[in-house]
């Protein structure tokens, strides 16, 4: 090829990831100081984004090559998967053979292994690449899987980089509760024209340039004009280039070659694509419906703490709660959890948004699904199941007032959608009390004990 012209002892814009050509601008350094924290602390995600082509690759991949060998990687790369395909995934970078395994086993599993590994001294990271190809569900799944936990510090280190579209879907309604547990969450923009230059040059060097001038002065100009400081399109318009410049057999680049790499690739100048990238966002923001995240004051022993988040990512203003679940225990209110657009898992482990610890309680026990017109509660094939008016079911559409039992406690549902502005969850569980109330017979399905309560209705 054309290395022997220019005196190269390798290609210098090849498009795969090598860490050995990566150019750390001020957002690149910033952008890996971030990924590095998750080492030290693991209070949440960190959340990388940038267009395509900005090097995020590139910069996981030195990330990875800079680890301690205390440090035990799964690297997600393939991200169009079903919530089962990605557990299996997980475990397979660690080293099992989990395809024939249901979705418990996966997750018993998973478990065990982080414990062992933090009994060990070891951490565990998972990196998730493409990340704004993964479902609603399975981000849900690795929402979970962030809550695991020993009595001091989650186990689990957790890093999901995409491109924009992921910050819209991390922003919709259906995952507030994911959005609240980001640590940091920092976006990598393109290279300034100056930084741009200086990766040109770092590229040629460690390439086996020795610090000759091979593209003119002029060419810089033009060469930003149509990449706009992407990293991947800077490398793909400088390769062009000197392949023009090769076909004159000529060892320097000049604005000629440039303009004919330009005319060859038929790309409108960066800002005309800017335009229309951004027309395509907007076009994703919709599809997942931007309503922002809020704040949850749950009942929970393990609450999810809202941290700080780049400066470009302000906190967004709070929404009104849809409802509440009232938590009740001997005939007293013990705690309330405020329900929100998505998923809400209640058991006993504390990885979930409301934990209850009682030996009659299954580790995942059972998930509302909060939506703007309804509430559903639904079973996670917990051991004891949950009660309805005296039935167990699998899935039950909440109404105001309902009760619903789950071994020695009981989840009172208080919808507040259909209450006068500024009513409060105490003032609707006063007006459900004044009503009239059903004696029911509760019967706990582990130890067959009968107990008796009153149902509001």
């Amino acid at each position: 090829m054309y290395t022997g012209l220019f005196k190269l002892t390798e290609l210098p814009f090849r498009l795969s990831p090598d860490p050995q050509f990566l150019y750390l601008s001020k957002n690149h350094a910033r952008a890996k100081a971030y990924m590095e924290s998750t080492i030290w602390f693991t209070d949440g995600f960190v959340v990388i984004t940038g267009e395509i082509g900005a090097g995020k690759t590139t910069l996981i991949e030195t990330f990875l090559r800079e680890l301690e060998k205390d440090v035990v990687v799964a690297q997600i790369n393939q991200t169009q998967v079903s919530a089962i395909e990605f557990l299996q995934a997980v475990l397979v970078q660690f080293g099992f053979t989990p395809f024939n395994m249901k979705k418990a086993e996966l997750l018993s599993t998973l478990n065990d292994f982080l414990i062992e590994q933090y009994a060990a001294g070891r951490k565990v990271l998972l990196i998730v690449d493409e990340a704004q190809n993964l479902s609603l569900r399975v981000l849900e799944e690795i929402r979970m899987l962030s809550g695991i936990e020993t009595t001091k510090e989650k186990v689990l280190r957790i890093i999901l980089a995409g491109q924009p579209e992921l910050n819209a879907k991390l922003d919709s309604p259906e995952l507030v509760q994911l959005a609240q547990r980001v640590r940091l969450r920092f976006h990598l923009t393109p290279l300034t024209p100056d930084d741009m230059h200086a990766y040109v040059l770092h590229r040629l060097d460690v390439a086996g340039s020795g610090g000759r001038q091979i593209f003119e002065e002029g060419c810089y100009p033009l060469i930003f004009r149509y990449t706009g400081g992407v990293p991947r399109l800077v490398n793909t318009l400088c390769e062009t280039a000197m392949v023009a410049a090769y076909t004159n057999d000529r060892d320097f680049v000049i604005p000629a070659d440039v303009e004919s790499a330009i005319e060859e690739l038929q790309w409108p100048d960066f800002e005309t694509r800017a335009a229309r990238q951004a027309q395509a966002l907007r076009a994703a923001g919709n599809r997942f419906g931007n309503v922002p995240p809020a704040d949850d004051s749950a009942f929970t022993r393990t609450s999810p703490s809202l941290h700080i988040t780049d400066d470009s990512h302000p906190e967004p203003p709070r929404t009104e709660p849809l409802a509440y679940i009232m938590v009740v225990t001997e005939g007293r209110t013990v705690g309330e959890l405020a329900l929100r657009p998505g998923r809400t898992v209640v058991g006993r482990t504390p990885d979930n948004d409301l934990q209850i610890d009682s030996r009659f309680i299954s580790r995942h026990h059972c998930q509302i699904i909060s939506r703007p017109d309804n509430c559903v509660i639904e079973d996670l094939n917990s051991t004891n199941g949950i009660t309805v008016r005296s039935r167990r079911v699998r899935t039950h559409n909440l109404n105001d007032g309902d009760v619903v039992v789950i071994g020695h406690h009981e989840l009172m549902y208080i919808d507040m959608r259909n209450r006068p502005a500024g009513s409060t969850p105490a003032s609707a569980l006063t007006s459900l009390t004044g009503q009239h109330a059903q004696t029911v017979v509760l019967v706990d399905a582990e130890e067959g004990e009968t107990t008796r309560g009153k149902r509001k209705r």
